[in-house]
């Protein structure tokens, strides 16, 4: 039944899945993700190659090599159990194959592990993911505008994403934060972000791990006038992060957007308002001049008149 989901899935977003193959870290990821079967599958270099089959055929997999794609795929299916996205179903797809391959090419020759190992470290140090470009309503934070943002306006709440560009969690959260920011954002409601793997002073201060283990990333927290009211994921008294998923609805229903989102639009609605007052401000009517023309209240008609 997983797998079938799975499927299903990716048949659902291929087109978008297809769009990003064309991308060069894709194409590359592609690539390594299935070099064992290339160099096990390739005539005349398969035949080259060390096996423990019983028929002697080097150009097909052993029991071994089966076995341990079958623990892959299984591995896989248990990690896309929890992805939110389909960058994430795509990344554990691409990062446990690459876990395989190491172990199957140093199992058939140590040689051909050493470089694929190589490639591996060359690889995760020359490329990096392609960072969310969509459209959004965020203001992002640098560690000398945050404190003095969520503080500017009492009335104003802040959902604010603590993030870092090296971790795929948060690169592959940006879509999700981005899509709320579409529709929830308003002159009560904003949304922010401030990467505290530049500002070490931010994380330091808000509390937010940047190790390369932590599970602090992204974080996500609630600002009333500068005060936090809420987080995302907790963390325990042993100061360890509560495993949550940032999906749409688990951060909809946590932060009760809905809710703050109607009481801002009654806020921007009742600026609206005295902003009107303010450009046209109401008369008192014993200021208001009399007309030409008109007779004082009080006086008498001049004598001329009275004589006439």
């Amino acid at each position: 039944m997983a797998l079938l989901t799975t499927f299903f899935a990716f048949l659902y977003h291929l087109p978008r899945v297809y769009k990003w193959l064309l991308k060069p870290y894709y194409v590359a990821s592609l690539f390594m993700s299935v070099a064992f079967l290339v160099v096990r599958k390739t005539p005349g270099l398969c035949e080259h190659l060390a096996s423990q089959r019983e028929d002697g055929n080097s150009c097909d997999f052993d029991w071994r090599e089966v076995e341990i794609l079958m623990f892959l795929s299984a591995i896989v299916m248990m990690k896309n159990r929890r992805a939110i996205t389909v960058e994430q179903h795509v990344g554990n797809i691409f990062l446990f194959s690459k876990v395989a391959n190491v172990i199957l090419f140093f199992r058939l020759d140590i040689r051909l592990g050493l470089l694929y190992l190589t490639l591996c470290i060359v690889f995760l140090m020359t490329c990096k993911p392609p960072l969310y470009m969509g459209p959004e309503y965020i203001k992002y934070f640098s560690d000398k505008t945050i404190d003095e943002e969520l503080e500017r306006d009492s009335r104003v709440t802040w959902l604010v994403e603590f993030f870092a560009n090296w971790s795929p969690e948060c690169q592959s959260f940006a879509s999700v934060y981005a899509d709320l920011s579409l529709k929830y954002n308003c002159a009560g409601l904003k949304f922010g972000k401030v990467d505290v793997g530049r500002y070490g002073e931010v994380s330091t201060k808000y509390k937010v791990s940047t190790s390369p283990l932590t599970k602090q990333l992204p974080t996500l927290a609630l600002f009333q006038g500068g005060k936090e009211l809420i987080r995302r994921p907790q963390i325990d008294k042993k100061g360890r992060a509560v495993s949550w998923s940032f999906t749409e609805e688990n951060i909809i229903r946590e932060f009760n957007l809905n809710e703050l989102y109607q009481k801002s639009k009654k806020l921007a609605k009742s600026r609206g308002e005295k902003a009107i007052d303010m450009q046209f401000p109401a008369v008192p009517e014993e200021e208001q001049e009399a007309e030409p023309g008109s007779e004082v209240q009080g006086e008498e008609e001049p004598e001329s008149k009275k004589d006439k």
